[in-house]
């Protein structure tokens, strides 16, 4: 349902012409009682933030249904009274599903937009809703429930694309490719390998966010303006009512603290960051001087002007739309560095960053999870790339190791025998063991063996190395961990 109400406040994001509402009177204001003149017509346009956080309208009016119900259970409103309320708030979420409500920049904001349409509706009645509560605790109410859905929402979108991933790796489970360092070509790993890496990384972002809904999941209704209320509210029938599971300690905290919306933030750009250097990697494999992968058709552009080109924009867009996550966690960090306690109308610009950085991440999870299932893998141009790049010199190294000779001492050793074989134009795999000999008397002639870039991907025995029984067992973990988690 409130995904639904979601897509229908979405899609009527336009923000209003308000000439009927700018001849309003200040009386007409819900907080208009102590003003004697009209807000001024730059006022209400500058300070209305209904054309962002009508976004929260579901959960708006979800917290609102338990407050309602609350102040029946402590004897403030009637079951008639309570009805009312909640049968008219049920009708101005369906008003908004379908694209019928108005909403009136005047009244500044989605929660007096909402009691303003519920006053309309049900009558004086509507007044009584807001017994209890603030505009500063109903407003980060709202925003944590939108954040703790986000975060599942997420955390979803990570399994799905972790899952196209390892999905990839098993498809190309045998192929050998060139491990870098430095963005030179350092040793021979299975692609598969360099792939789960990236599964890695998605899954301390799944653990960053899990762990950041504990600190999100605090029911902050109830705080009121900053010291709490006199009424004899139940807080923690509201909690239970809204699926939180804790309430909050301290009342200037709760309407202060946007600590849970920075760290979701924070979060999202770590994901972001993850996302573009894989993108990095797709448009550079991509690549005509490279040529290691193709991206399939349908997630590549071509050009107004060469017809014979083929561009990778998802990859390179997700990489550009990184920048405006670490812009928005700056954005929000830098909003409330100065503030001093409690709420601050800064606080007001809390919303626009987290709605920007979710969308950006949701969208960019599915179109990647997506267009990973058409990366196709040429072999033969990573085979023809791997000649000549002197991988097995580390192998070469350990042998020497084994054979009692200090690793310095064996890396120079090995070292001398890359500049000969450079010099003689020669690959690794190409000397005789006499030659290797020149270098070392601890070569026999079972170090040829070492000089075949499969075997050197074999021998990687450690755990957690990308020899192919460990690579398989990743895969095989990993396959198992995403399907129990459907």
């Amino acid at each position: 349902m409130i995904g639904a109400l979601l897509t229908a406040i979405q899609r009527s994001a336009r923000l209003p012409q308000s000439s009927k509402a700018m001849k309003k009177k200040s009386s007409d204001k819900l907080w208009g009682g102590r003003f004697e003149e009209r807000s001024h017509p730059l006022l209400e346009e500058y300070t209305a933030s209904v054309h962002f956080d009508k976004r929260l309208a579901p959960h708006d009016i979800q917290g609102s249904i338990a407050h309602a119900r609350m102040l029946h259970r402590i004897g403030l409103l009637s079951a008639r009274e309570r009805d009312r309320l909640v049968r008219g708030l049920k009708e101005i979420r369906k008003e908004i599903e379908e694209g019928r409500f108005q909403f009136d920049p005047a009244l500044e904001d989605v929660h007096m937009n909402i009691e303003a349409r519920l006053t309309e509706k049900v009558g004086e009645v509507g007044k009584k809703l807001h017994t209890g509560r603030s505009r500063n605790d109903q407003v980060v109410l709202d925003l944590r429930m939108y954040v703790k859905g986000e975060i599942e929402q997420v955390i979803n979108r990570l399994r799905a694309l972790q899952r196209a991933l390892v999905g990839f790796a098993e498809r190309n489970r045998d192929v050998v490719f060139p491990g870098y360092t430095h963005l030179q070509q350092a040793q021979p790993v299975l692609l598969a390998h360099h792939v789960l890496a990236y599964v890695c990384m998605f899954e301390r972002d799944r653990e960053r966010l899990k762990d950041a809904s504990k600190r999100t999941d605090v029911m902050p209704l109830g705080s009121g303006a900053l010291a709490g209320t006199s009424i004899p509210i139940d807080r923690e029938f509201v909690a239970k009512e809204l699926g939180f599971s804790r309430i909050s300690d301290n009342s200037i905290d709760a309407v202060s603290d946007r600590d849970f919306a920075i760290e979701y933030l924070s979060a999202l750009t770590l994901i972001g960051m993850h996302l573009s250097r894989l993108a990095e990697e797709l448009v550079i494999w991509s690549s005509s001087e490279f040529g290691f992968i193709q991206i399939g058709d349908a997630f590549c552009t071509g050009s107004s002007m060469m017809p014979q080109k083929k561009n990778p924009d998802v990859p390179e867009l997700a990489r550009g739309k990184m920048g405006k996550l670490l812009g928005n966690l700056v954005s929000l960090v830098t909003t409330m560095k100065g503030l001093p306690l409690s709420y601050n109308r800064d606080m007001q610009e809390d919303k626009v960053p987290v709605f920007e950085s979710t969308d950006i991440i949701k969208a960019t999870l599915d179109v990647f999870a997506k267009m990973m299932e058409t990366v196709r893998v040429k072999s033969d141009s990573i085979a023809r790339a791997m000649k000549g790049g002197y991988f097995q010199a580390v192998d070469l190294a350990e042998y020497l190791v084994e054979k009692g000779v200090p690793f310095r001492e064996s890396h120079r050793i090995v070292g001398e025998i890359v500049s000969y074989a450079i010099k003689k134009g020669k690959g690794l795999d190409e000397l005789t063991g006499e030659e290797l000999r020149q270098f070392s008397t601890s070569f026999a002639d079972d170090a040829l063996q070492l000089t075949d870039i499969r075997a050197s991907v074999r021998n990687k025995l450690s755990y957690g190395g990308t020899s192919p029984r460990m690579v398989a067992a990743q895969i095989r973990s990993w396959k198992n961990r995403l399907s129990k988690e459907r």
